[in-house]
C-alpha cells in the first residue's frame, strides 16, 4: 500500500473515522492479480474528500509551474481541486484520498485494453530484466514496426519517437523536405503537439497566415502556417487557390479530439484528399488519438481515406511514452540515415515501450474488440444524452467505437466555433458533480473521452445513473 494511502488511513483512525478497504478489480480477461488494499474514508455514507490531493497539489505548485507537468491537469477550465492519483486497474482509478472512480480519460487514450493489464505487465517485467534502454537497435522494434505497417493503410515505413508531439514535429519536417515547400495548412481546434509551427490561433475569418498562440513562439515560426475551420472544404480550396504550389501538406485530426469530439462530415475527408493530390501537396492524418482506437487500422481504415503520412502515439506504446510517424516508402526514405532529413532520439524504440505496444496491439487483434467498444461507448453516450433530456439540459454528442464526447449545447457541432457555444460553466459543475459520484471525465469541455475493453456494462449503468443524478442538481 502506498505511503500516501497509509498516511490517510492513519489520520482517519486518529480522528475516529471508520475505514473500509477496497480491492482493485481484475483487468478484463486476465487472471486475478494480487489484491491491493486501499483506504477510503467513510462517515456513515462515504463522504467525498480530497484533503490529501489538496496537500500534495499545494506542495507541487512550489515545485512545478502551476503544480503540473501538463496544463489541462490543473483543472483550470473546470475549477475546483485537481485530483492526485495513486493507482489504476482495469477501468478504475484510485486517488490518494482513497476515492474510487470509473475512468473515461484512460491516460488520454492509451489505456484501450484497460489500465495495468496483467498480460502487458508480465511482458514488461520480463523485458525490464534485460534492461530499460539500449540506445541501440533491438529486435522488438522490428516486431512493433511490422505490426504497425500491417495495420495502417498509409504506412509502408515507420520511425518510432517518444511522444505524439515529437511524431508531428518529425512529420512536419518530413513533408517540407519531401515537397520542397514550406507552408502547411491546419485546422482550428486541431492540436498537433506544442511545436512552434502548430501553435497558431485560428480565429474567425482567418483566411491566410496565422499568428502565434503562445508567448515565445516567433512570428517567423508560424508565418508558413495557414488555418481553416474544420469541416469547411470550401475554405480549404480557397487557401489552395491563393497559395498554389506553395503548401507542403494539410495536417488534421481525422476526428477532432482536442476541441471536444467532432467527427468529419462525409465529404470533408474526400475533399482534402482530392485537393492535395491536385496541388501536389501531402495529406497528413494525426492519428495520435484515433490510431488503433476507431479501428485496428485507425481512422483511415474506418473512413476509407488513405493519407500520405500518418502520426501515431498513445495506444502503440500501451501506456508508455511513445510516438511514431510513417507513410509511403518514397516519402519515408527522406529520413536520415536513409535520406538527408535529420531526426534522432536517444530513447526512440525503447524496449519497454515496444513491449507494451506489441502486447496491446495483440489484444486489439482479437475478434469482437471494436464491436464491444462501439457497444459500450454508444450506450454511455446515449445514456448521458437521455439523462440530459430528462433533466431539461440542452446537450449533443456522439461517438465512434472507443472515442466519444458531448457538449452542453443544442448542436450540431461541426467545428471549434460551434464547440465554443457550449456552456462551459455548466460543464465545470457537471464535472465536479461526477467526481463526487465516482466518475472521472476529462477536465475540459474541449477534450474527447475514451472507453476501454475493461469497461463493463455495470460501469456504464453506474455512470449514466450518476450523470442523471448530477444533472438534476446543477
Amino acid at each position: 500500500m502506498a505511503g500516501a494511502a497509509a498516511a490517510a488511513a492513519a489520520a482517519a483512525v486518529a480522528s475516529g473515522i471508520s475505514i473500509r478497504t477496497v480491492s482493485a478489480p481484475r483487468a478484463s480477461r486476465a487472471p486475478r492479480a494480487r489484491s491491493v488494499v486501499r483506504a477510503a474514508i467513510s462517515v456513515g455514507e462515504k463522504a467525498y474528500t480530497v484533503h490529501k490531493s489538496e496537500e500534495i497539489f499545494n506542495a507541487a505548485k512550489e515545485l512545478m509551474p502551476g503544480g503540473v507537468n501538463s496544463p489541462v491537469r490543473a483543472f483550470k477550465s473546470v475549477g475546483g481541486q485537481p485530483i492526485v492519483f495513486d493507482s489504476v486497474k482495469g477501468s478504475h482509478m484510485w486517488d490518494v484520498d482513497g476515492n474510487e472512480y470509473i475512468d473515461y480519460v484512460g491516460s488520454w487514450g492509451p489505456a484501450i485494453i484497460g489500465h495495468a493489464d496483467d498480460t502487458v505487465n508480465a511482458a514488461l517485467i520480463e523485458t525490464l530484466k534485460k534492461g530499460t534502454s539500449f540506445g541501440a537497435p533491438c529486435a522488438l522494434e522490428n516486431v512493433l514496426a511490422q505490426m504497425v505497417i500491417s495495420a495502417v493503410p498509409s504506412i509502408e515505413m515507420v520511425r518510432f519517437v517518444n511522444s505524439g508531439t515529437e511524431a508531428c514535429m518529425g512529420a512536419l519536417r518530413l513533408v517540407r523536405a519531401f515537397t520542397g515547400r514550406e507552408k502547411i495548412l491546419k485546422f482550428e481546434g486541431c492540436y498537433h503537439g506544442h511545436a512552434d509551427s502548430f501553435l497558431v490561433k485560428a480565429g474567425s475569418g482567418v483566411a491566410t497566415l496565422g499568428l502565434p498562440d503562445s508567448p515565445g513562439v516567433p512570428k517567423g515560426a508560424t508565418v508558413g502556417t495557414l488555418t481553416a475551420p474544420y469541416n469547411d472544404a470550401e475554405a480549404v480550396k480557397k487557401l489552395f487557390e491563393d497559395n498554389k504550389g506553395e503548401i507542403a501538406a494539410v495536417f488534421l485530426e481525422p476526428v477532432v479530439g482536442n476541441a471536444g469530439f467532432i467527427p468529419p462530415t462525409p465529404a470533408f475527408l474526400n475533399a482534402l484528399r482530392e485537393v492535395t493530390k491536385q496541388d501536389g501537396a501531402l495529406l497528413v492524418f494525426d492519428e495520435v488519438m484515433t490510431g488503433f482506437r476507431l479501428a485496428y487500422g485507425g481512422a483511415q481504415e474506418y473512413f476509407g481515406i488513405t493519407p500520405d503520412v500518418t502520426t501515431l502515439g498513445k495506444i502503440i506504446g500501451g501506456g508508455l511514452p511513445v510516438g511514431a510517424y510513417g507513410g509511403r516508402k518514397d516519402i519515408m526514405e527522406m529520413v536520415a540515415p536513409a535520406g538527408p532529413m535529420y531526426q534522432a532520439g536517444t530513447l526512440s524504440g525503447n524496449p519497454l515501450a515496444m513491449t507494451a505496444g506489441i502486447h496491446t496491439l495483440k489484444r486489439l487483434m482479437e475478434p469482437g474488440t471494436y464491436e464491444y467498444l462501439d457497444k459500450v461507448t454508444g450506450e454511455l453516450v446515449q445514456g448521458i444524452l437521455d439523462a440530459g433530456a430528462k433533466t431539461g439540459h440542452e446537450m449533443c454528442g456522439g461517438h465512434i467505437r472507443g472515442m466519444f464526447g458531448f457538449f452542453f449545447a443544442s448542436g450540431p457541432v461541426y467545428n471549434f466555433d460551434d464547440a465554443k457555444k457550449s456552456d462551459t460553466a455548466k460543464f465545470g459543475r457537471f464535472h465536479r458533480g461526477m467526481l463526487e459520484e465516482g466518475v472521472y471525465l476529462a477536465p475540459s469541455q474541449f477534450e474527447a473521452g475514451f472507453t476501454s475493453l475493461a469497461h463493463t456494462p455495470q460501469d456504464i449503468e453506474k455512470t449514466v445513473e450518476a450523470a442523471e443524478k448530477v444533472l438534476r442538481r446543477i
